[in-house]
């Protein structure tokens, strides 16, 4: 798929990985649909993609409640006139161990609500993009093209029950969509991405980042626009279908 004058739906388009996408999108001329809980956090994200000299409007919904999702992607095709693809990148963390105990004394646990939060967010709020999405490309019987934003923590890590679960569901919602979804020109795939320089990740204690790079072969965090250049990618190489790109330098968990 070439991007000049398509456009394109991004969630979590307010900083992060979602701005440096929306950025290298309209970069190569793409029309952006800028998703996030709150319009007002888009602006700036939302100016640097028309500045490129595209469009780009913001859309304020939770991918998690499904009248915003479907309302939104309605809105989305009657603004544009076309929907081309959707990288479902918006998520959240509230990360904690399933059981915290010391001495046989269980002092916490991950509770329903941290739990439920993620889910909501990460794995249901995938599935309802995914689906308005692949729904609208097929009544304008243009094809498409679906990212999944899904993580190195797929594989497994402590204290990332909820988002293990999740990003791990993404990855593989993205291969049954490529199987259901291809004999309408629609493609699917995922990036898992490793440590990525986010502002969370840029809070952390010296000590702590060093902890965390040590096991990581290439020596460093990603970055933001090495995810958007690997999600490019999946957009223009039309034969890249149902698999998960791994972009961590190497780490394993």
């Amino acid at each position: 798929m070439q991007l000049q004058a398509k456009t394109v739906v991004i969630t979590g388009a307010a900083r992060g990985i979602g701005r440096a996408l929306a950025e290298e999108f309209a970069a190569h001329g793409a029309n952006l649909a800028l998703i996030d809980i709150n319009a007002d956090d888009i602006a700036d994200t939302q100016q640097a993609c028309c500045a490129r000299g595209v469009t780009a409007r913001a859309y304020g919904a939770s991918v998690s409640n499904e009248e915003q999702v479907i309302a939104t992607f309605d809105r989305i095709v009657s603004d544009f006139g076309r929907l081309d693809g959707l990288i479902n990148n918006a998520g959240i963390l509230r990360d904690a161990l399933l059981v915290k105990a010391k001495d046989g004394v269980v002092t916490g646990k991950m509770s329903l609500a941290q739990w439920q939060a993620v889910i909501d967010v990460n794995l249901t709020g995938v599935f309802l993009c995914g689906r308005e999405a692949a729904e609208r490309m097929v009544k304008l019987g243009n094809g498409g093209v679906i990212i999944n934003i899904s993580s190195i923590s797929r594989a497994g890590n402590a204290g990332q029950s909820n988002y293990t679960a999740a990003k791990a569901g993404v990855a593989a919602m993205a291969v049954v969509w490529a199987r259901e979804l291809a004999r309408f020109g629609i493609r699917a795939a995922a990036i898992a991405p490793g440590f990525t320089q986010t502002t969370i990740l840029d809070a952390m204690k010296p000590e702590m980042l060093e902890k965390l790079l040590a096991p990581v072969p290439i020596g460093r965090l990603g970055l933001p626009d090495e995810i958007a250049h690997a999600a490019r990618f999946i957009f223009e190489n039309d034969f890249f279908d149902g698999r998960v790109l791994e972009l961590d330098g190497g780490l394993r968990l």
